[in-house]
């Protein structure tokens, strides 16, 4: 009891001594927190919005010739032996001019002096989950193009390949800013452990020669590391959650942020985070009087 009582006095005073650093510190951790939390929730948002989008991908192989139930059997046939599918659905002309006659509504009669077969047939495939990265994706297209009396197959390139690439380029940002987080957290609070150590050399050095344990001395500075992370995590999570509660108060309503729930981190991974940040800041701590307790 009296140790912990002692410990706890000890840190009381080491951040009353040096609080514009232990500031400091706080203040580049929870930066550090805010930076990486905010990518790593715009990329799991990311990633539920591609699968989302992937449960309506479909890719449509429009036809020359509108086929006969011989035909349609071929060309199921040829379809599966790429791979199993979820759904082949076959859109005849007629079906294709009501769809687009429905989804026109009012402007309907801009159709009156066209043909009902003036649209081409159609063959929608939907892949099974499996088969819906873009590499994939990109190989069953060049195949269904090769299909007998196939016109063109479309299923989005252009979006989906830039939403795959801007993925990509948000993960590469979330390790950078993992990064970040591991140097900043380690540097910063090693830094301002080694500061305290500098102004209390002297008193350390004392405590040693009067019998202290390396315990005693080393378990006031881990708690600081502890604090810090604790403190800086949790601030740079609040502040997220903030900004996060904003965005969705002020881009609410029609649009396209609408069409899509956006989440925030489960409960779990902010209490990773932050067990992350601690450990991170802990380290950095251990490492500070690591070296002081080998001079």
């Amino acid at each position: 009891m009296n140790f912990w009582f002692a410990v706890f006095r000890q840190v009381a005073r080491n951040l009353k001594q040096t609080w514009p650093s232990q500031f400091m510190t706080l203040l580049t951790v929870s930066l550090s927190v805010l930076i990486f939390a905010f990518f790593s929730l715009v990329y799991l948002n990311m990633l539920g919005v591609g699968d989302k989008l992937g449960d309506d991908l479909r890719l449509i192989v429009y036809l020359e010739e509108e086929p006969g139930p011989e035909m349609q059997e071929q060309l199921r046939r040829k379809i599966l032996a790429f791979d199993e599918v979820q759904e082949i659905r076959f859109v005849s002309k007629s079906e294709a001019y009501d769809r687009f006659a429905e989804q026109l509504d009012d402007d309907r009669d801009v159709l009156d002096d066209m043909p009902e077969d003036f649209l081409p047939a159609s063959i929608e495939v939907v892949p099974m989950k499996n088969l819906r990265s873009l590499s994939q994706v990109k190989l069953f297209s060049e195949y269904l193009s090769r299909l007998p009396g196939t016109l063109k197959v479309q299923y989005g390139q252009d979006w989906i390949e830039r939403f795959y690439y801007f993925t990509r380029l948000l993960s590469i940002v979330v390790l950078l800013s993992g990064g970040l987080l591991i140097m900043t957290s380690v540097f910063m609070v090693s830094y301002t452990i080694r500061l305290v150590i500098l102004g209390r050399q002297a008193e350390l050095e004392l405590l040693k020669l009067v019998g202290a344990t390396n315990n005693y001395i080393r378990t006031p500075f881990l708690i600081e590391g502890i604090l810090q992370g604790m403190l800086g995590s949790t601030l740079g999570i609040v502040s997220l959650y903030s900004l996060f509660h904003w965005i969705k108060m002020r881009f609410s309503g029609p649009g396209i942020l609408s069409i899509f729930e956006f989440s925030f981190f489960q409960g779990a991974t902010i209490l990773m985070i932050v067990l992350v940040s601690v450990l991170l800041c802990t380290v950095g701590s251990y490492l500070s009087m690591r070296k002081f307790l080998r001079m």
